[in-house]
């Protein structure tokens, strides 16, 4: 079930520690906020010259209450946080909201008080939030411990920026969402940003839980709890560029940058990764009225052709499609338009909106029916008609009374379907589409929101959630070529036959063993190709020993690798790897491999391990996906068995955290099975 949070947000009684007088300090203001809920519970202002504050009477400390306090803010300088924390325990605090700055932001030392305050803390059996936060908030208990009023709603704000809040705010507003409650995130400390997210998912006011975050501390974690929350999930995050991936020491580790782990996490968790404010605002929008499509099939309705087009261009660019309506949905559609109308999709009034308004509703009404329609997008001029300051409206004409009466038929209408509808509008603010959105419509002025949110209503890519970690294995010792391959090929990954050798006579002795064309591998190399280290389809003893005699004076390896040459005929080359990222542990890659990984750069992520028929979902995504199904007289290949063979490399790399990179490349997937040709890791 998680942490108990419920002295955090539904507390007995609070105190503010540190309560003032001065605007300038933050202590006045989370005092004035906790006393506009004086009536829900006790608030105790404290104040180390006792006095007044706000005109209430001061405690000189927390002791001087004279009665328990089931959660104190502590908003004082960071010389006494510790001493207030421990006082606060003594007067049998459950939770404790740390405001106080100076900490592990400030570097090892504050790391380490920071630390100490936590672990009494936690042995005291309480919570904390913070240090270094701004507070917390809870709409559905009237719990105001922040410097701003947050409007009532279903959204939960987790979130590592003040300012942030303060924004969506703003932008929620025209579509009537508010917040159940927020927390500031601070240091995390204590409670964490997956103790927030798991109460949350179990709190009955929250309809949708928005993050903002840097810092996910355990991101698996966050991705195993997003998945399991039951409601949406929608993140914010920042810092997703690719310098993790400049140090890397394999092709696998050079190809996987931190926005690639972020993006494949939050696909698996069912989280809807966003990149601005606006954009979290639109996809809260767009979920909020609950409302989920069966397809990905949108019809868009305009009343403007370049409108039409436009939207949808963007519907399709968000991810879901627009195809054509089938005949007997453009026949409803042509006995309530007119013959200029189109009603292939777009379906465009064509100037019949200024003829009849009531035109809109009609056509919203026919494409909601229809079989082959999931979700309406409708953009344009709707709402001009009805807003005074349009130039055709006038807020008393007919066709603006006309547009009020289409946008209470197409919301009575939106009530009698499941389907979503979503509109963009020239007019947002219009009566009319005042009257959609009151009616749980989102209503937008941007094409490209009005897009986006209504993919979130869409089926989208198939959510796996997160596979568990397997227990640790026996660690790797030692991360060489052959060491690598003799733990791959236990766990059950094939490869050719191969025997290390150190001179000529032990080359002969292998090519005793089993018969050309052979290959020859240095073996002291990470990236044998790029070194000239690998000479491949040598035919016989005396190809391979020229070779040997060749390689060695040039590179002077300590030892090689004889092996049997694959058929490489109708055979394609795959990468695949596992990264192990700091926040989101073992992360998987697919995708072409061979020499071309890195150019072609045709590759899928997804966190580790990973089961088969979650390879084959993979595999099939690939923008090259044709080639496994044989392309110009080629036979397919045994994705079957390339699927296993990922299976096996991602599970093994899973239950050993101390390796850094592993990757096979390529792995051979030919008609009859899969094979690996080469492997490589790099222990932590």
């Amino acid at each position: 079930m998680g942490r108990d949070l419920s002295a955090l947000f539904d507390p007995v009684s609070v105190a503010v520690v540190g309560a003032s007088d001065d605007p300038a300090k933050y202590g006045h203001a989370i005092a004035a906020q906790a006393v506009r809920a004086n009536g829900r519970r006790p608030v105790h202002l404290v104040n180390r010259r006792g006095g007044t504050v706000l005109g209430r009477p001061a405690a000189p400390s927390l002791s001087a209450i004279g009665e328990s306090v089931d959660l104190a803010v502590v908003s004082v300088p960071a010389a006494g946080f510790e001493e207030a924390v421990d006082e606060a325990l003594r007067c049998g605090a459950r939770a404790i909201v740390a405001i106080t700055a100076g900490f592990a932001e400030t570097g090892d030392a504050g790391r380490a008080r920071q630390q100490a305050v936590a672990e009494r803390v936690r042995a005291a059996g309480a919570v904390m939030v913070g240090p270094n936060c701004l507070g917390i908030a809870d709409n559905t208990t009237d719990l105001f411990l922040a410097s701003d009023t947050f409007t009532p709603g279903g959204v939960a704000l987790l979130s590592q920026s003040g300012n942030l809040a303060l924004e969506l705010q703003l932008r929620l507003a025209p579509h009537g969402l508010g917040f159940s409650r927020f927390v500031s995130l601070g240091n995390q400390a204590d409670v964490t940003l997956v103790d927030l997210l798991a109460d949350c998912a179990r709190h009955e006011g929250t309809r949708a839980i928005a993050v903002y975050a840097e810092d996910f501390g355990d991101g698996r974690a966050f991705a195993e709890a997003a998945a399991d929350a039951g409601k949406p999930v929608v993140l914010l995050t920042a810092g997703r560029g690719d310098a993790a991936a400049r140090s890397a020491q394999s092709h696998t580790g050079a190809l996987t940058t931190s926005a690639d782990v972020v993006t494949a996490a939050c696909r698996d968790a069912g989280v809807e990764l966003v990149a601005t404010p606006r954009e979290l605002a639109v996809v809260l929008a767009g979920l909020s009225g609950g409302r989920r499509a069966a397809g990905r099939r949108v019809a868009v309705l305009t009343d403007g052709g370049g409108h039409g087009v436009i939207a949808a261009d963007a519907v399709e660019a968000a991810g879901p499609a627009v195809p054509e309506l089938a005949e007997p949905t453009r026949q409803r559609l042509r006995e309530v338009l007119w013959e200029q109308s189109a009603v292939a999709n777009p379906v465009d009034l064509a100037g019949m909106g200024e003829q009849d308004p009531g035109s809109y509703a009609a056509t919203v009404a026919a494409l909601l029916a229809a079989e082959e329609v999931d979700a309406v997008l409708m953009t344009g001029y709707f709402g001009g008609y009805a807003d005074a300051g349009s130039g055709l409206g006038g807020g008393g004409t007919v066709l603006a009374d006309g547009e009020q009466e289409a946008a209470r038929l197409i919301a009575a209408r939106h009530r009698a379907t499941a389907k979503p509808l979503v509109v963009q509008s020239m007019y947002p603010e219009s009566p009319s589409c005042r009257t959609l959105a009151a009616a749980g419509i989102p209503v937008f002025a941007a094409t490209e929101d009005a897009a986006r949110a209504l993919a979130t209503t869409t089926p989208r890519a198939l959510r796996t959630g997160v596979t568990p970690l397997p227990p640790p294995a026996s660690p790797l010792r030692e991360s060489g070529y052959l060491e690598t391959r003799r733990a791959l090929e236990a766990a059950g990954l094939a490869f050719p036959a191969a025997r290390e050798i150190h001179d000529e006579a032990e080359l002969r002795a292998a090519t005793a063993e089993f018969a050309g064309p052979y290959v020859l591998k240095a073996l002291h190399l990470l990236h044998k190709s790029d070194a000239g280290g690998v000479a491949l389809d040598l035919a016989g003893p005396d190809e391979l020993l020229a070779a040997f005699r060749e390689m060695h004076a040039r590179l002077g390896a300590f030892a090689y690798s004889v092996e049997a040459m694959a058929d490489l005929t109708d055979g394609i080359e795959l990468i695949v790897g596992v990264n192990r990222d700091p926040r989101f542990g073992p992360v998987a890659m697919v995708g072409l491999g061979g020499v071309l990984a890195e150019a072609l750069h045709d590759v899928a992520f997804t966190l580790a391990p990973v089961p088969a028929d979650r390879a084959l979902e993979l595999l099939r995504g690939l923008r090259t996906a044709a080639l496994l199904d044989g392309v110009r007289g080629r036979p397919p290949v045994d994705v079957a068995a390339a699927a296993e063979a990922i299976g096996t490399i991602t599970a093994f790399a899973a239950a050993h955290p101390e390796i850094a990179e592993i990757e096979v490349n390529p792995l051979l997937v030919r008609p009859d099975g899969a094979l690996a040709l080469d492997s490589r890791a790099v222990l932590a």
